[in-house]
């Protein structure tokens, strides 16, 4: 019965083995080929696999990085503190996390923003790793802001000095109105005074030739 039993538990250890080897099989041809970098990860967190872009991107080789804990890798450079609470809190809670930003300085590439995408297989006890270097855009992101606080800064400023330029000539144009009324009003002031001089005089001529 001993003997019936381990025969079991060899077979089924043999098929969890062959199993694994397949997934991690279809897992490498999948991540070989992929833009961004990949790491896969057995149950203790030491690297299984790396693809191509996760050597060229972060200046590593296959054998600084093959069957490493994930948190010695480049003298530790992967020893942060976020992604151990992805891998170790959050991940074995809900089996997939997307688009967790990290931002670390590496010893060879320098300071890095990169998203975290992670998947943990429990019936195959693999983890497979995504990272996105999103650097670039959230710099470019970061430009983008600085310059559109810049303009908005310039159209505030310029709308203000409009503001006021409008103010002026609103003055000035209610004070240029002021004195076209003005000079309205002294013209009809002076054609009055002037019918009154002339109509004066008509009389002055009239009784003069009735005196004569």
């Amino acid at each position: 019965m001993g003997y019936i039993k381990n025969m079991k538990n060899d077979k089924k250890q043999n098929t969890q083995k062959e199993s694994k080897d397949l997934a991690l099989h279809y897992m490498k041809t999948l991540v070989d080929v992929a833009r961004e970098s990949f790491l896969i990860l057995d149950a203790d967190l030491r690297v299984v696999e790396a693809n191509p872009t996760f050597y060229s991107n972060f200046k590593v080789t296959p054998k600084e990085t093959e069957n490493v804990l994930l948190f010695k890798l480049g003298n530790g450079q992967w020893d942060i503190l976020e992604l151990k609470h992805l891998l170790k809190e959050i991940l074995p809670d809900k089996k997939d996390v997307r688009d967790y930003e990290v931002t670390h300085v590496f010893e060879k590439i320098g300071e890095k923003t990169i998203l975290l995408n992670a998947k943990q297989i429990d019936s195959v006890q693999l983890i497979i790793l995504a990272m996105e270097d999103v650097t670039e855009k959230k710099d470019l992101s970061l430009k983008l802001s600085d310059y559109t606080k810049g303009l908005e800064a310039k159209v505030t400023e310029r709308t203000k000095d409009l503001s006021d330029r409008i103010k002026e000539l609103e003055i000035l144009n209610k004070t240029m109105v002021g004195r076209e009324l003005r000079m309205v009003e002294l013209k009809k002031e002076i054609e009055y005074l002037n019918k009154l001089k002339k109509n004066g005089n008509s009389k002055n001529g009239n009784g003069n030739h009735k005196n004569s």
